[in-house]
């Protein structure tokens, strides 16, 4: 990871595990909690194929799933427990009991929403990401929706950013995904890695994110969301019965 600047994290953890990413595919191995897919040991499958075939990682969600993955593969792990907490509108691990829970549970780096939205309890970005690194030790993706978003998680000590968030928060509803824009302001203005998250539909999407400076990508729905992308396929041959 030549030219980024290390972390308050062990600086060895950090110059093992980032490079693993670097320039690669991660897949997002997840499925809605009503799909029969939403098994342990269907995403695990589903992770375990995404790396046999040349991931250089996986993004888990729950507990229960990132343990079960954890068991049967070695490539990175970005763990995230996504959490509706009444009254607040962050949910990707949302509070630091969440972060512990996921880290336990052996996700090698801790994704959280790092945007600006109001959090439970008092809590900020910052002190979220200094527990997370002085009590779990763990690298903090933050997973953000704009460039003012991604400056601050950066100040506030985050080791990656991603544009997870990019088109599905009040303040970029009107935007969809992928966040190309979003990346290439993080690329110019952060002196850490920018991962493309959200939206990428295609290899070619997947590479030209890659052009423009990102990290690494992760896809999710273009390759493991079987439910959306099956509704998607039916709603579209359904178009002429409707017509």
């Amino acid at each position: 990871m030549s030219g980024f600047p290390i972390s308050g994290l062990n600086p060895s953890l950090i110059q093992s595990l980032l490079p693993r990413l670097n320039q690669g595919l991660i897949v997002s191995c997840q499925a809605p909690a009503d799909s029969p897919l939403f098994e342990p040991s269907v995403i695990t499958a589903i992770a375990q194929a995404a790396v046999n075939q040349g991931a250089v990682g996986v993004r888990i969600d729950t507990p229960a799933h990132v343990q079960a993955v954890r068991q049967r593969v070695s490539a990175p792990i970005i763990g995230l427990w996504k959490r509706q907490i009444p009254g607040y509108e962050v949910y990707i691990t949302p509070q630091f009991d969440h972060a512990q829970t996921i880290a336990s549970a052996g996700a090698d780096i801790i994704a959280i929403d790092a945007t600006q939205r109001e959090r439970p309890n008092g809590e900020t970005v910052e002190s979220l990401i200094a527990q997370i690194h002085t009590e779990l030790g763990k690298p903090v993706m933050a997973d953000v929706d704009t460039l003012e978003a991604a400056i601050h998680a950066v100040q506030a000590g985050a080791d990656l950013v991603g544009t997870t968030l990019y088109g599905y928060t009040a303040a970029t509803r009107h935007l969809s995904p992928p966040g190309f824009d979003l990346l290439r302001q993080m690329v110019q203005a952060l002196e850490i890695p920018c991962i493309c998250e959200g939206g990428i539909a295609s290899p070619e999407m997947a590479h030209q994110a890659l052009t423009l400076g990102a990290y690494a990508i992760v896809v999710g729905t273009a390759i493991t969301g079987i439910d959306a992308q099956v509704a998607t396929y039916c709603a579209a041959l359904q178009k002429d019965k409707r017509s």
